[in-house]
């Protein structure tokens, strides 16, 4: 199963973006859903992570550099993980992925487990 992520495209500095990430064959909800990035000449960095939706609290992660402008967020009847990014800066320029990670839960390091797909490009340019 693929995960498809969209809402990618150009935006100014300080603009706002809302990545999308949708599957089909998959309850998002069971899953904790990560959203990598890598830009160009760099290796791919994670930059938040959302648990999955059984327990009592939902809990939401990011790195340093997304605290503040990023937020991760879930919508179980589309069954879509979302990434809002507000006041964004042209190092956020991009690849953005989402995914489920190795483990089931946001610990560890972020990278891509069993399910993830064709990343949205992001490009933060005047």
């Amino acid at each position: 199963v693929q995960l498809q992520a969209s809402g990618g495209g150009l935006v100014q500095p300080g603009g706002s973006l809302r990545l999308s990430c949708a599957a089909s064959g998959l309850t998002l909800d069971n899953y904790p859903i990560v959203w990598l990035r890598q830009a160009p000449g760099k290796e791919r960095e994670g930059v938040s992570c959302i648990s999955p939706s059984g327990g009592l609290q939902i809990y939401k992660y990011y790195k340093e550099f997304a605290k503040g402008r990023f937020t991760i967020s879930r919508d179980s009847a589309r069954n879509t993980v979302y990434l809002q990014m507000n006041r964004l800066k042209p190092e956020d320029t991009a690849i953005y992925y989402c995914a489920t990670p190795p483990r089931s839960d946001c610990g560890g390091t972020w990278s891509f487990g069993d399910h993830w797909g064709q990343g949205t490009l992001v490009t933060v340019s005047s």
